[in-house]
């Protein structure tokens, strides 16, 4: 027998995985630093009986991140910084480090630069930054930290640490549930001195809203093709067991 609804099936769940994605995308929008994921699947034959050799079935294949550039927002703020080019912040996590785009930086209630989630961000030594209380913080474009205390003259510039940037190759990194990437099997990436930032500004989600909706609508549309077969399916087979039986 011809497995029909299983095949459509399999391709209905596949277009939900998809669609699943598109909308984790969608709501990331305005996320800063977000790298749109990208869901990836790929057509199987059949073989075999009791297949038949018309039939394809879907799988999920190993899903990726789109690595492109967002655009820079300006903010004004000194603790807002954004990679020039390729590269990445580290954060501490209870897994391990972390990598993020996202440079909106802010200062905990124990003094610590912390990323928008909450992460303590790493220096180079990989230690958390403790800043000075009621400092003016200032980061340069290699990622030295420097805090100048109320009242001090202009060259009392204390030097508080230097950002770990990191620049990893992009095919080994893996994101993770919190949108965070990391190395496989818990490896640290070496700082890397030629990465590059800018302050007052941040990188905004590389998703483009536009093409995300028309992603959204077509795997709607192809969902209801794939219910279409399924419900014909049905209806063949009813038409099938009536001519047979026995009246």
């Amino acid at each position: 027998m011809d497995r029909l609804v299983y095949t459509a099936a399999s391709g209905a769940a596949r277009v939900l995985e998809q669609q699943s994605v598109i909308s984790n995308n969608l709501a990331n929008v305005g996320t800063a630093g977000f790298r749109e994921q990208v869901a990836i699947y790929r057509a199987v034959p059949v073989d075999g009986p009791p297949g038949m050799p018309t039939r394809v079935s879907t799988v999920a294949s190993t899903p990726g991140s789109n690595m492109r550039q967002g655009v820079m927002m300006e903010t004004g703020s000194a603790l807002d910084a954004a990679i020039t080019g390729a590269g990445w912040f580290s954060v501490q996590t209870p897994g391990g480090e972390a990598y993020t785009r996202s440079g909106e930086f802010a200062v905990n209630a124990q003094g610590v630069l912390v990323s928008l989630q909450g992460q303590p961000v790493l220096s180079e030594d990989g230690l958390p930054i403790e800043l000075p209380d009621r400092a003016s913080i200032s980061i340069s474009g290699d990622g030295q930290v420097t805090a100048l205390g109320a009242g001090d003259r202009p060259n009392a510039l204390q030097a508080l640490g230097r950002l770990k940037l990191v620049n990893p190759p992009e095919a080994d990194l893996q994101r993770g549930d919190d949108g965070l990437f990391r190395l496989p099997d818990g490896a640290v990436a070496q700082a890397d001195p030629q990465v590059r930032m800018i302050t007052g500004f941040v990188e905004k989600s590389n998703v483009n809203p536009a093409e995300a909706m028309v992603a959204m609508i077509s795997n709607a549309r192809q969902f209801e093709l794939q219910m279409k077969v399924i419900q014909d399916a049905s209806t063949n087979a009813e038409r099938a067991n009536s001519i047979l039986s026995v009246s």
